[in-house]
């Protein structure tokens, strides 16, 4: 996803609204795990998102998702965003943020999906960094009280 950045989409120093980025981050895994899935997929979780540069008014914001990992109805989106700076020339990270997505159907309830098929050994990484973090997720989850 690629847009530019206006003044509605600004705070007071001129710089994207951290929920905006959110928002896109959002929109850009959403449409990633859908189209894997064949269906519509809802958002389960985000992992923190850090925003380590900031992305000025009249700067484009472009954002790279991809999936991760895929389960029986469930799947992990790897967004990155970038500040793409077309008068200088420039593309610079700024954040990253993992999301999980499940598919459901048309009553909401979760359906399977189609596997992740790996054709490469960066691909088998990242379904194993996945995995861990997954693990991780439902670690925390099962610690916090009800």
């Amino acid at each position: 996803m690629t847009e530019l950045v206006l003044p509605n989409d600004s705070n007071m120093l001129g710089h994207i609204l951290g929920g905006r980025v959110m928002h896109l981050i959002d929109l850009a895994g959403a449409i990633t795990a859908a189209r894997h899935a064949g269906r519509v997929a809802v958002t389960a979780s985000m992992d923190s998102v850090d925003f380590r540069h900031p992305i000025r008014v009249g700067q484009v914001i472009r954002l790279k998702a991809h999936l991760n990992w895929v389960g029986r109805t469930s799947m992990e989106v790897e967004v990155n965003v970038f500040c793409d700076d077309v008068v200088l020339g420039t593309l610079t990270k700024t954040s990253t943020a993992y999301l999980t997505f499940v598919a459901i159907d048309d009553a909401g309830r979760p359906v399977e999906i189609p596997p992740l098929v790996l054709t490469t050994a960066e691909e088998q990484a990242r379904f194993q960094e996945a995995e861990d973090r997954r693990r991780e997720r439902l670690s925390r989850r099962a610690r916090r009280p009800s």
